[in-house]
């Protein structure tokens, strides 16, 4: 039995009904990271004593007959910018590359209170600040499709793991589509959950306003069992909202007769790469073959989303990151030699280019003289492309468009070109600005065998409703079947 051709959902069955041992399935995971990882560099830290540890009481648990979840079992990897205690948990930073927390994220106690293993900690962009997981201090994690380009980002090496076959699921984090870029550019199912619906309690902040951890898996049913488990309030973070709880049964009963798509014009302008257009415009069909109804709107309101994101972005990341100071924890500089070396030389040697970027933009426009210039401005268009999505919503039950313009980009295409780079990131932003919950699920691919994802943006707490239409569409369209290297499983 090749164990990491089921999904997590199968595995963790499959455990329950003792056709397979806890421990058979994190060998077979530690074997596949063994032989894959040294080419795709999904990984920057691996807990193998950790989770051997874990699956001997998960296994005692099942033999107990305790009921745990419906991923009991099961190995998952983590965005290793989500704090797990005795294991490191670096941003993929210099900055904290020996940092060492001394407590988990709410989701990871959530996640080993329901029975899931944590095997690793994913590779990501510094900080989650880019598009492309280049910005890593720890080298780049490449595309399991073709090694020639990017897995995305930030979230790139918990994508990459998943559509890799080295692991069943993955926790990455999403605040300007970290979760479902990288997931549309390796073909695997991202959600990105409305805000305050998952614990921030232990992400390591980016934009307060905007992050949200979210699954990723190879099919809607696995999303929605893991977000079934991540889900919920949490009085530890002052951001967390009451909701009600995932199931994983009613996403299979949902039916698309008589929903309402909308696509907004927009989305379909200069910029989009043809093969994906043709793609998520072959999606459509298959929608309205369901029994969708999907109509045209104007959203104009979009050409504000980019400015707006990365104002509000780089200023709550200028904030943010300067804790990192050299003092209190993290890289200290031998080289300072008062304390105002001890700051900037801490801080010029250990962020990189793409965070020093960031973080000046934010102390720009949050300077004096400036604030009101540009920030101000920001929150004032937030507030629109909020209005325009809740407006949206009186008529249509979704929103649709592609997930990113093109395909996989080449290796180091993205960094040469900053601007372009933001602007890709159009389709994705918005959903984070507005709070939204937002899916991205894989289609079909370009002329050279790439992947392309098409995402679903629903209205605040739709998260099953989302994962209903995904799991519809996979009835249909086999997409998320495909492996990388060829073949389905």
């Amino acid at each position: 039995m090749d164990i990491l051709s089921l999904s997590a959902v199968e595995t963790a069955r499959k455990i329950k009904n003792r056709d397979l041992s806890v421990k058979e399935v994190l060998d077979a995971v530690f074997y596949a990271i063994d032989e894959k990882d040294k080419k795709y560099n999904c990984f920057i830290t691996l807990c193998r004593d950790e989770a051997y540890a874990r699956a001997n009481i998960v296994q005692a648990q099942i033999d107990k007959g305790e009921e745990l979840s419906a991923l009991a079992g099961v190995p998952i990897a983590v965005k290793d910018n989500i704090c797990t205690k005795g294991i490191k948990t670096t941003c993929a930073s210099k900055m904290l590359k020996n940092f060492v927390p001394v407590y988990n994220a709410h989701i990871v106690d959530l996640i080993e209170k329901a029975g899931l293993i944590v095997v690793g900690k994913t590779n990501m962009d510094e900080f989650a600040m880019g598009s492309t997981t280049e910005t890593s201090a720890f080298g780049v994690t490449l595309n399991p499709w073709d090694t020639t380009r990017v897995s995305g980002g930030s979230s790139g090496g918990a994508a990459a793991a998943v559509a890799a076959r080295m692991v069943h699921l993955a926790i990455g984090s999403d605040t300007g589509g970290s979760v479902r870029q990288p997931s549309s550019l390796c073909s695997v199912t991202g959600l990105k959950p409305t805000y305050g619906r998952v614990s921030r309690r232990g992400l390591i902040a980016y934009a307060s306003s905007l992050d949200q951890i979210g699954p990723i898996g190879r099919n809607a049913e696995d999303c929605a069992a893991l977000m079934g488990i991540i889900g919920g309030y949490d009085s530890g973070d002052s951001t967390s909202v009451e909701s009600t709880p995932l199931e994983l049964e009613k996403i299979k009963r949902y039916s698309l007769q008589g929903k309402r798509i909308g696509i907004p014009k927009e989305f379909f302008g200069g910029g989009l790469q043809e093969d994906v257009k043709t793609a998520v415009l072959a999606a459509v069909n298959e929608l309205k073959e369901l029994g969708a109804e999907v109509e045209e709107f104007e959203l104009p309101q979009v050409k504000y989303a980019v400015p707006t994101y990365y104002i509000i972005a780089c200023a709550e990341a200028s904030s943010n990151l300067s804790r990192y100071d050299g003092i209190r924890y993290g890289y200290r500089s031998d080289g300072a030699e008062s304390l105002f070396e001890t700051y900037v030389k801490s801080r010029s040697e250990a962020f990189g280019i793409e965070t020093k970027r960031r973080i000046m933009l934010g102390n720009f426009v949050l300077s004096s003289g400036y604030y009101d210039e540009y920030y101000k401005k920001a929150l004032q268009a937030k507030d629109i492309i909020q209005k325009a999505f809740s407006d949206a919503f009186k008529e249509y039950d979704f929103v649709f468009g592609p997930v990113y313009p093109t395909t996989a980009p080449k290796l180091n295409e993205s960094l040469s070109d900053p601007l372009k780079m933001y602007m890709a990131d159009i389709y994705t932003v918005t959903a984070n600005i507005a709070g939204l919950p937002a899916v991205s699920v894989p289609c079909g691919f370009d002329s050279n065998g790439l992947p392309v994802g098409m995402q679903l943006v629903g209205r605040p707490f739709c998260e099953s409703e989302l994962l209903g239409v995904v799991y519809s569409f996979e009835q249909k369209n086999d997409a998320h079947e495909k492996t990388a290297g060829g073949g389905t499983v």
